[in-house]
């Protein structure tokens, strides 16, 4: 994800409206916003079925264990966040990660981690697989191996009365934008905060918060003047919002989603042809119907298929 633990009832009811917003107030049980979401929360995940030969990829050192370890920063709906039970992550993510272990004749564990942990500890070698939404880049390929699986942009998104013009990166000059910590959303807003000062005009205020959570409780209560997030991720917010935001200019930055995967596991292939398979049998289709992100898709997974 370029990208969550209940808070306590104060921080998230700044507003009536940032409740409805955040579905779950980003990880909690509230997510009961609307008879859509809290359908496809509660929806079984589309079962997949064991591949003997892309089980037999899997290293030896996971095989043996019956469970495929992975992290997702859970507030950030619909593709990762916190189920109606309080502590279940569900999402498009996890639905992947599990359908994904099936092929390979395990099961997943999915577990609520903060964004910016999550690819150190893949380093760490603490998790087999990162499914959070993270966008495949050169930089993050350093660290960690990807398998692409989705295609995304940011998206720019603002309360529905009142909010400045905003049509690209080019006018976030002089405003309080908020975003999660580790993002490529905070990269961006950084780096145009300098081309704003260095061309004469106002600077940036990045507002930068542990989790999808604080930067719309931010927009919501006035802090910031504009979010940005993944396009999938602001198009839900606002949907859930009945009113309360909007989504304002264009995207940009279309690029591909990654699971992550350490370096030198041996998980890069089983991974790859794993999802290849859930693509071929229509199970891929099937989970992002599910959430309502079939704009998405990709037909053609590769690994580390970034360019830049």
């Amino acid at each position: 994800m370029f990208s969550r633990i209940l808070k306590p009832a104060a921080g998230c009811a700044v507003t009536a409206a940032l409740v409805v917003v955040l579905a779950a107030c980003g990880s909690s049980s509230n997510n009961t916003s609307s008879s859509s979401s809290t359908s496809s929360t509660s929806a079984a995940a589309p079962a997949s079925t064991k591949d003997a030969k892309i089980a037999a990829e899997v290293p030896p050192s996971i095989k043996s264990t019956g469970t495929l370890s992975v992290a997702a920063d859970a507030s950030y709906p619909p593709n990762e966040f916190i189920g109606p039970n309080g502590k279940t992550v569900v999402g498009m993510d996890p639905d992947l990660a599990k359908a994904l272990a099936g092929v390979m004749g395990l099961k997943a564990n999915v577990q609520n981690q903060t964004f910016d942990s999550i690819i150190p500890g893949l380093a760490a070698k603490k998790y087999d697989l990162g499914a959070s939404s993270f966008t495949d880049t050169k930089e993050r390929q350093k660290t960690v191996d990807f398998v692409t699986y989705f295609s995304a942009g940011t998206s720019f998104y603002e309360k529905a009365q009142g909010g400045p013009k905003i049509n690209g990166l080019a006018d976030i000059c002089g405003h309080k934008v908020a975003v999660e910590k580790g993002t490529t959303q905070a990269d961006d807003a950084t780096a145009q905060g300098k081309k704003c000062t260095a061309a004469g005009k106002p600077g940036v205020s990045v507002l930068v918060f542990p989790d999808q959570n604080g930067a719309n409780l931010a927009l919501s209560s006035g802090r910031a003047d504009v979010g940005m997030a993944d396009s999938p991720v602001a198009a839900y917010q606002v949907k859930q919002a009945n009113g309360q935001f909007k989504l304002v200019g264009q995207d940009y930055g279309t690029a591909p989603y990654g699971i992550a995967i350490p370096k030198g596991s041996g998980m890069d292939k089983p991974v790859l042809d794993a999802l290849q398979k859930l693509m071929a049998d229509g199970t891929y289709t099937k989970i992002l119907d599910k959430w309502g992100i079939q704009k998405g898709a990709i037909n053609n997974p590769t690994i580390n298929g970034a360019t830049s």
